[in-house]
């Protein structure tokens, strides 16, 4: 399996990038600038120097190519401004859902973040609310599309602690924290199991282990009404 992820620097990316190394697959991370390719290398990803802020959708399908899967792990990142949330969190993910449908990359996996289904509160920090606003944008324009086998992925927030393997995953959990290993994790699951196509959900930490919980939700995605 050859899996192509957009924003291959971010620390989810690099996580992701290392597991599906440690078990044979082929994976290559888009990154933004050159003196971050060591840090793919040695996470066992092939470096692919694409900036999707100024990329043709033309140009993107060429690094997609042969590959098995899209991973949308990219994000304007903590300081950057309103504007940015918008070029890189809806704008390169909607060029990224294109170059893939451009290549015939089916499998097509989205990290987005919880909150993105509401419109923020009145008294939301201005920039997280654009970022809110950039993610619920990118995940209704990549549900849309009849030709990706798309799964939408929002965890809560973020922490850098061990993995626990253990998760709460489903269309709707209660927010809190979730560390970014499981995070990865939880993405290779996806990945691995085609019954999670066109679902979007939510992840926190919790009691279920990651296998048990996705393949929970891809059986009951497969269920037929009596």
């Amino acid at each position: 399996m050859r899996t192509v992820i957009a924003g291959g620097h971010g620390q989810i990316a690099l996580r992701l990038e290392r597991l599906l190394a440690e078990r044979g697959d082929e994976v290559a991370g888009l990154i933004r600038r050159p003196e971050q390719a060591d840090d793919l290398r040695s996470a066992g990803a092939e470096p692919i120097v694409c900036d999707l802020e100024s990329a043709s959708v033309e140009e993107v399908a060429g690094h997609l190519e042969g590959a098995d899967a899209a991973v949308f792990a990219a994000g304007a990142g903590p300081g950057s401004g309103a504007a940015r949330k918008d070029t890189v969190d809806r704008a390169a993910a909607v060029l990224f859902a294109d170059a893939a449908e451009r290549a015939g990359v089916r499998r097509f996996v989205v990290v987005s973040s919880m909150g993105a289904d509401r419109e923020p509160p009145a008294d939301t920090e201005p920039v997280f609310a654009a970022y809110l606003r950039a993610k619920k944008a990118a995940e209704e324009d990549v549900r849309r599309r009849i030709d990706l086998d798309w799964t939408i992925l929002r965890p809560g927030r973020l922490t850098n602690e061990p993995g626990a393997g253990s998760v709460r995953l489903g269309p709707q959990v209660e927010y809190g924290e979730v560390t970014r290993d499981d995070v990865a994790a939880v993405l290779v699951a996806l990945l691995d199991d085609p019954r999670t196509v066109r679902i979007t959900l939510e992840l926190t930490g919790g009691p279920t282990p990651i296998d048990q919980a996705v393949a929970t939700l891809g059986a009951q995605a497969t269920e037929v009404p009596d």
